[in-house]
C-alpha cells in the first residue's frame, strides 16, 4: 500500500480541468496523488467545460463552501439557430430553426436584457435538487423538470465575436464568442439558451472555458499532467497554503494573541466596524490563520476554526 503524504494543514490547489472530466474525476485524481482523502471541490464544473477548478486538500476543505459562493468568470461560445436537450452541445438537438443573418443590433438586446440582476430558470439537467433528487437524473429517468426561477446577478455579459456557420446538419448557425462575470448558482447555458428564445432562433452552448472562481484566475492554475510531473518528481503539489488562501479570498482582520485564543475556545469577540458582510479571514499574531468568521449582532460567529 502507498504510504499516505503528510500533507500537513493543507491548502488550495487551482486546477485548471480538461474536458471530457467530471469534477469528481479531478478530485479522484488528486486524491491518489495527494494520498489523502481529504480532497474537495468548491463548484463543479461540466464535463464539456474546463478551466478553473479549486480544490482544497486537508483543512482546506473547510473553506470551499465558502469559497463556492464568489463571483466567477468564464468565455463561452453560444450558437443560435439550434436548440438542444441539455442546453449544450452534449444534448440532442430539439429544434434547428436556423440563424443565418442575425441583426447585431437585436443580439446585443438580448445580451443586455440578460445582463444585471435577473431572475434565471436554471437548466432541466442540472444539478438542482427536486425533492431530494438532483434534476438532471430525474430528467435521465424520462421525467418532465420544471425548475424555479431564482435570482443571479450577470454582472458582464460582452460580445467579443460573432461568427456565421454551418451546423453538421446543414442548419445555417451563428457562433457567438462571449465573456460572462456572474454570481455563484448563474448558469451560462441557460444564457446561450434564453438569448436564443429572446431572438427566436434557440440557442445553447458549445464551448465553455472557466477563466476565475473569485481571487484564483488561470495563471496560477496547473493542469493535470503537470500536477503528475511534481508527482513523478516526488516534489510536493503547488498547494496554496491555507492561510494565504484565506488571505486571497476573504477581508482580512488582525488580533492579538488573548483574542486569538478567544476565538479558538468558541467566544463571539465584537467585531471592529466596516468588517462588512461575508465572512471574514481572522489572523493572529505571525500571521497565524485562526478562523474564518462572519459578523452577527456585531460580534463574530465562527464559520470554522483552524488552531
Amino acid at each position: 500500500m502507498a504510504r499516505r503524504r503528510d500533507n500537513g494543514p493543507g491548502g488550495l490547489l487551482v486546477v485548471d480541468k480538461p474536458a471530457g472530466f467530471t469534477s469528481h474525476d479531478v478530485v479522484a485524481k488528486v486524491r491518489g496523488m495527494a494520498r489523502t482523502r481529504r480532497v474537495g471541490h468548491a463548484g463543479t464544473l461540466d464535463p464539456m467545460a474546463t478551466g478553473v477548478l479549486v480544490l482544497g486538500t486537508e483543512r482546506a476543505t473547510r473553506l470551499l463552501g465558502h469559497l463556492a459562493l464568489t463571483e466567477k468568470e468564464y468565455v463561452a461560445t453560444l450558437r443560435l439557430g439550434q436548440e438542444t436537450v441539455t442546453e449544450d452541445a452534449e444534448g440532442e438537438i430539439t429544434a434547428a430553426r436556423g440563424a443565418e443573418d442575425v441583426d447585431r443590433q437585436r443580439l446585443d438586446a438580448a445580451v443586455s436584457a440578460q445582463t444585471g440582476a435577473i431572475s434565471q430558470v436554471p437548466s432541466a439537467v442540472s444539478a438542482v435538487k427536486v425533492d431530494g433528487k438532483r434534476a438532471y437524473a430525474r430528467v435521465r429517468e424520462g421525467e418532465e423538470v420544471e425548475l424555479a426561477a431564482r435570482p443571479v446577478t450577470v454582472s458582464s455579459f460582452q460580445v467579443h465575436d460573432v461568427r456565421p456557420d454551418t451546423a453538421e446538419d446543414g442548419t445555417p448557425v451563428t457562433d457567438v464568442l462571449v465573456s460572462v462575470v456572474c454570481s455563484s448558482g448563474t448558469y451560462v447555458r441557460a444564457l446561450a439558451r434564453d438569448v436564443g428564445a429572446e431572438l427566436g432562433t434557440g440557442g445553447h452552448l458549445t464551448a465553455l472555458r472557466r477563466t476565475r472562481v473569485g481571487p484564483y484566475g488561470l495563471d496560477g492554475a496547473h493542469t493535470v499532467e503537470q500536477l503528475q510531473q511534481f508527482v513523478d518528481a516526488e516534489e510536493p503539489l503547488p498547494v496554496l497554503p491555507l492561510g494565504d488562501a484565506a488571505a486571497a479570498a476573504f477581508s482580512r482582520w488582525d488580533i492579538d494573541e488573548e483574542q486569538a485564543r478567544l476565538i479558538g475556545n468558541g467566544v463571539q469577540l465584537r467585531m471592529p466596524r466596516g468588517s462588512g458582510p461575508g465572512p471574514v479571514a481572522v489572523f493572529g499574531p505571525g500571521g497565524q490563520f485562526v478562523a474564518l468568521v462572519e459578523e452577527r449582532e456585531g460580534r463574530a460567529r465562527s464559520l470554522a476554526v483552524f488552531v
